[in-house]
C-alpha cells in the first residue's frame, strides 16, 4: 500500500442555512481498500461524498483524493475518480452501448477509444447481450451495473459508491458485491456509503459510523462489534419455570449482569466463550428441572453497532426521506 492515503479528509465542515451537515468530519482510506461509511439519513454521508468528488466546496477543512486537493486541483481530480449514486444516472432513451460511448466522449476520449472502452465494460459487467437495447427496457440491476460501468470509463483509481445497491433484489445486490470486490482486487480504492449493514460487513476493510456530521466510531467490523459487547446467550424458559432460580444458576457463566424479562421468561446472558458454555448451561438448568423452550448463542452484528451508536436501526433510517442536504447524487463529475 502507498504511504499516502487514497482519500484523506480532515475537519470537513459544511452548513446549509441553519443545518450543520458536516461538523469536522475526518476520513481516511488506504490505497486498494474499501472504506465503509455508515450513518442514518441526514448524518452527512452524501455531503461528504459531494465534497470529495468536487461537486461541493467545504466551508472549512481540507481533503485530498488520489493525492490531489479537492478544491485547488478539482479539474485534474475529476479524471481520477468515478462516482455512482443511489439512482442510476443513465439516459433511458439510449442503448447501453450509446450511454457508455457518450460518457467516454464527455471525458474527451477519441471516438474509437470511447467505443473500445464501452465494449470492454459491457463485457465486464455481463451486459453484452443487452448492449443494443435502450436502457428503458433494462431491469433495475442492469441499470445499476451500467451506471457503475459508466463510472469506470476512465479506469479511475478511486471510486465513490453512494448507496449503490439501494432497491436491488438480494441476487442483484450480491452480484454488485462481487463486482466491487473484483475492482478492489485490481487495486481500486472504494469509498462506500451504505445502509445495508451486511454490505459493509462483507466489503469494507475499515468502517466509520457518522452521525450529526462527524465520525462517532471507527474500526474494522469485528472491532466495532466488540465495542458494543461480546457474545450473549439468549434463552426462553418453559412455562412454570423458576426464572429467579435460573438466573442464580446462570450468573457464574455471565461476564455482566443478565437481562431478565420475567413475564416472557426470557434471559439474555453476556458471555465470554459462549460456544464452550452452552453445554454446561443446559446441563445445570436440567439438573434443577428448569426447562428450555429455546436457547441460542448470538454474536453482535453491525446492526447492533448501528443501534447502539445512533439510537436507531438502519432499517428505520431507510424508511425516512433524506433532508435537502442529503438528497441523492447525480453524476456530474463528468
Amino acid at each position: 500500500m502507498s504511504s499516502q492515503p487514497a482519500i484523506l479528509a480532515e475537519g470537513l465542515q459544511k452548513r446549509y442555512g441553519t443545518t450543520q451537515a458536516l461538523a469536522g468530519l475526518d476520513l481516511r482510506a488506504e490505497t486498494g481498500t474499501v472504506l465503509g461509511v455508515l450513518g442514518p439519513n441526514g448524518a452527512g454521508k452524501t455531503t461528504a461524498v459531494r465534497i470529495l468528488t468536487t461537486l461541493l466546496r467545504p466551508d472549512a477543512g481540507h481533503a485530498t483524493v488520489a493525492g490531489l486537493d479537492v478544491v485547488k486541483d478539482a479539474n485534474a481530480l475529476r479524471s481520477q475518480i468515478g462516482l455512482a449514486g443511489q439512482y442510476a444516472a443513465v439516459d433511458e432513451n439510449l442503448t447501453g452501448f450509446e450511454n457508455l460511448e457518450m460518457v467516454g466522449r464527455l471525458y474527451h476520449l477519441a471516438g474509437s477509444l470511447a467505443r473500445q472502452r464501452a465494449q470492454t465494460l459491457l463485457e465486464r459487467f455481463e451486459l453484452t447481450d443487452a448492449a443494443k437495447r435502450v436502457v428503458k427496457t433494462y431491469s433495475g440491476g442492469m441499470r445499476r451495473r451500467l451506471d457503475l460501468a459508466a463510472s469506470l470509463i476512465m479506469s479511475p483509481p478511486v471510486l465513490f459508491l453512494d448507496e449503490p445497491t439501494t432497491g436491488l433484489d438480494p441476487r442483484s445486490r450480491i452480484g454488485m458485491w462481487e463486482i466491487i470486490s473484483n475492482l478492489v482486487s485490481d487495486g481500486t480504492t472504494v469509498l462506500l456509503t451504505t445502509q445495508y449493514l451486511e454490505e459493509a460487513d462483507q466489503l469494507a476493510n475499515h468502517i466509520v459510523v457518522v452521525n450529526y456530521g462527524r465520525v462517532i466510531a471507527e474500526g474494522t467490523a469485528d472491532q466495532l462489534k466488540t465495542q458494543v459487547g461480546g457474545e450473549r446467550i439468549e434463552m426462553t424458559l418453559t412455562p412454570g419455570s423458576n426464572v429467579a432460580r435460573a438466573v442464580e444458576i446462570l450468573r457464574p457463566y455471565s461476564v455482566g449482569e443478565p437481562v431478565v424479562e420475567a413475564e416472557r421468561r426470557h434471559i439474555v446472558l453476556p458471555v465470554a466463550t459462549g460456544a464452550q458454555q452452552l453445554a454446561g448451561i443446559i446441563r445445570d438448568l436440567d439438573a434443577e428441572r428448569i426447562g428450555l423452550a429455546d436457547i441460542a448463542l448470538r454474536r453482535p452484528t453491525l446492526d447492533d453497532v448501528f443501534l447502539t451508536l445512533t439510537g436507531t436501526t438502519a432499517q428505520a433510517t431507510e424508511a425516512n426521506a433524506a433532508p435537502p442536504a442529503e438528497r441523492p447524487l447525480a453524476r456530474s463529475t463528468r
